[in-house]
């Protein structure tokens, strides 16, 4: 019998997986392929902000990257790479909101080099720009690093039962709680107000005689020169699902579309492709994360003594799965937010501190429950 069970083991269940376990917790991690098996393990993994006007997922990834800045290095120092972002906007809208992020940010900000500039493409240099300190990771020897210390199942989970104060997980395993942590994959607790986007994402090793020195991102991401190669990823592909797609997914043309937009931003000579790597990650419709518990919809609509209709719901109000929770929908920053929502998400078990409204699972229900 094990404390927790988290069920997927991409950034987010992995991370969740070291918060317990550093807290004497016995974790059991469920992975129906491999560690970093999904769209973690083809992300770019890059840890950095969202350069965009005011918002709540502005505000929210902005905490999150100052605090995994530091998580990183303090625990795993070995695993990442401290080096300058250059962010460069597409068009005229993102170049409005870079000066506005320039003029309102706490982050230090830098001028990007003659050296870096000269070595991009005529059009990109331009193009307005923001320069900061931040970082990268390797995104599959992290995941293994923090899932370590719990014990590992390679078994796609099927069945879900709350009996007696424990959950039964396909009838041999049990724990007192389970965070769900599968992405855009299929649905194991099969609510209707929950629902995610599956975003297909496709990154290549490419050995090339360009350098960069920089992060650079803009229509795609280009990580820094290392030992001759780069790395670029990932292409936004909403249409291809590995479980519901009739086609397979084209590598050859998500190839030609990385190295085409890539070239738009840095100039490419003596091109190879070394390596590819893909996977599915998961957003929410309002692209902010999915954490904490989730509500029970039948039992909540049956309840007469809560109004539906309220334009500022009471979340208390709702009636929860016991024990259960969701780390979800990070879309393209799973790397920036994991150790942060992680954090927030042990916090809320072990000492029952409350998560946010804006990115409680309860949002959605109390959308979903409005409508009908």
């Amino acid at each position: 019998m094990y404390d927790i069970a988290i069920i997927g083991a991409g950034i987010n269940g992995c991370n969740v997986a070291y918060e317990f376990t550093q807290e004497g917790k016995r974790v059991i991690l469920f992975d129906m392929n491999k560690i970093a098996g999904g769209g973690s393990g083809a992300a770019g993994a890059f840890i950095s902000p969202k350069f965009s006007k005011a918002g709540e997922l502005k505000e929210l990834l902005h905490d999150a990257f100052v605090y995994s800045m530091k998580y990183y290095n303090k625990h795993f120092p070995h695993l990442i790479k401290n080096v300058p972002l250059l962010h460069i906007a597409q068009n005229e809208a993102d170049e409005e909101s870079l000066k506005l992020y320039k003029q309102n940010t706490s982050l230090k900000l830098f001028e990007p080099s003659e050296v870096l500039l000269n070595s991009l493409t005529k059009e990109a240099q331009a193009k307005e720009n923001v320069s900061i300190n931040a970082g990268i990771v390797n995104a599959e020897l992290m995941c293994q690093a923090m899932a370590k210390s719990a014990k590992i199942v390679i078994h796609e989970v099927k069945n879900l039962v709350y009996d007696d104060g424990l959950w039964i997980i396909d009838e041999i395993y049990a724990a007192k709680e389970v965070v769900l942590a599968t992405g855009a994959y299929k649905k194991l607790i099969k609510e209707p107000y929950i629902k995610l986007r599956g975003v297909w994402g496709h990154r290549i090793d490419i050995s090339t005689s360009s350098k960069s020195t920089h992060s650079l991102h803009q229509f795609v991401s280009i990580s820094p020169s290392n030992n001759g190669k780069l790395a670029i990823g990932a292409t936004h592909n909403l249409h291809y699902h590995p479980q519901t797609s009739n086609e397979e997914y084209d590598v050859q043309e998500g190839r030609v579309e990385l190295l085409e937009k890539a070239s738009r931003t840095l100039r490419l000579d003596n091109i190879k492709i070394e390596k590819d790597y893909m996977g599915l990650r998961s957003g929410s419709f309002d692209y902010m994360p999915l954490l904490g518990k989730l509500v029970m919809s039948q039992e909540t609509l049956h309840n007469n003594f809560i109004n539906f209709k309220t334009k500022k719901p009471n979340f208390k109000e709702y009636d929860y799965y016991p024990n259960l929770s969701m780390i979800n929908g990070s879309g393209a920053y799973g790397f920036v937010l994991a150790p942060y929502l992680a954090k927030i998400l042990k916090e809320h078990i072990i000492q029952d501190k409350e998560i946010s409204d804006r990115i409680s699972p309860a949002r959605f229900f109390a959308r979903y429950a409005k409508k009908i």
